[in-house]
């Protein structure tokens, strides 16, 4: 019988393309993102992956100076600045 738990994914757990990666940020979203807003008419399975990492690294970086600076002035919150 089909779907008994012959094929290759029978009790298997689901496991994220961010995961498969490495990352926090969420593959999956970003490649539905790159699809729907029909950038081109067909997305590589390596480019969600690459936008998420860098995303995720430049946010780390915003990050951490931003935690450095409140560090330097004595806050332990980051809060944006009106200028």
């Amino acid at each position: 019988m089909a779907g008994r738990g012959k094929g290759k994914t029978a009790g298997k757990k689901a496991v994220s393309r961010s995961s498969k990666a490495g990352l926090q940020f969420p593959v999956g979203r970003i490649a539905r993102y790159l699809k729907k807003g029909k950038y081109a008419e067909r997305i590589g399975a390596g480019a969600p992956v690459y936008l998420a990492a860098v995303l995720e690294y430049l946010t780390a970086e915003v990050l951490e100076l931003a935690g450095n600076a409140a560090r330097d002035n004595k806050k332990n919150r980051i809060l944006h600045l009106d200028k």
